[in-house]
């Protein structure tokens, strides 16, 4: 299955930027070569979004493609500079001690995308968990040994839900299997608190939960969970996420990600209205009695 590495989605962006500009002002590769004193091959590398720009790269472009717009140079600049920034820069950076590379890159991602939907069939997505409901599933996983590294763990994914809220909220769409509201994780309590949580959550305009229930049958998602991630710019492909024990795998193959549309726009008819599915998740609330 083909992977890619996440942090090329920047590069992928202003390489598409770089393109408009150069096919706009009639410069061709070979010219754009001659500007940077380099082969045609790197300009279609830095165009397809393989090789990172640096600044007097980006600078000697900018001049050949007479990019004089101040907003526009300013804006290719940003771009260069987020898609060549260091891990350490992020507000994760103290934990990177408990945290994967591929949970860094997903943190990554969500830093920047416009949109997340997620299929899940066995869990409540993370950017929904309350904290003891984390923190039962963290210490389920056995991936985190002490309390240190398990309270750690949580803060991080609690972190994460930031996004979801203020001024930069991204647009965040979940269909749940019925199982995950009835797979009891951390006691009556904890799982009451959480599915409670989920109706107040879905109240925020930008976040719309849906119930897959065990009536609808067979369907395409009951394969495994996933998520989507979408991005402002037209230019940047989506990215799907799968999840696994041995860490997350990211596709970006235009057919690949095709695929999981379909799935996903699949798995949203066949759930329950937003209205009535908040209404499962309260009838199923309360059914986890103190």
């Amino acid at each position: 299955m083909p992977t890619v590495k996440p942090s090329t989605v920047l590069g992928r962006q202003l390489g598409d930027e770089l393109k408009k500009f150069r096919e706009a002002a009639g410069v061709t590769m070979a010219q754009a070569a001659e500007a940077l004193d380099c082969t045609k091959g790197k300009i279609s590398r830095i165009e397809n979004g393989h090789v990172p720009v640096r600044a007097p790269d980006l600078t000697a472009l900018m001049q050949a493609y007479r990019v004089d717009e101040p907003e526009s140079r300013e804006r290719l600049s940003a771009l260069a500079r987020r898609a060549n920034r260091r891990r350490r820069e992020g507000w994760w950076h103290p934990y990177t001690s408990v945290l994967r590379d591929t949970y860094i890159d997903q943190i990554e991602m969500e830093a920047i995308c416009e949109s997340v939907r997620t299929y899940q069939a066995q869990l409540i997505p993370g950017l929904l968990q309350t904290e003891a409901y984390g923190r039962a599933v963290t210490v389920a996983s056995r991936a985190w040994q002490t309390p240190e590294d398990i309270d750690q763990f949580v803060r991080v994914r609690l972190a994460r839900q930031e996004r979801l809220s203020g001024e930069n909220r991204f647009d965040f769409w979940a269909v749940l299997a019925e199982g995950v509201l009835r797979q009891e994780v951390g006691g009556p309590d904890v799982m009451r608190t959480q599915l409670e949580h989920l109706v107040t959550t879905a109240q925020q305009p930008n976040i719309t939960i849906q119930v897959l229930p065990y009536s609808r049958g067979a369907h395409a998602g009951m394969f495994g969970p996933y998520v989507l991630l979408s991005f402002p710019q037209m230019a940047a492909l989506d990215l799907v996420l799968t999840e696994t024990p041995a860490g997350n795998i990211w596709m970006e193959q235009e057919a690949t990600v095709a695929s999981y549309r379909v799935m996903f726009d699949d798995a949203r008819m066949a759930a329950l209205p937003p209205s009535e599915s908040l209404t499962l998740i309260q009838r199923i609330a309360k059914e986890y009695k103190p």
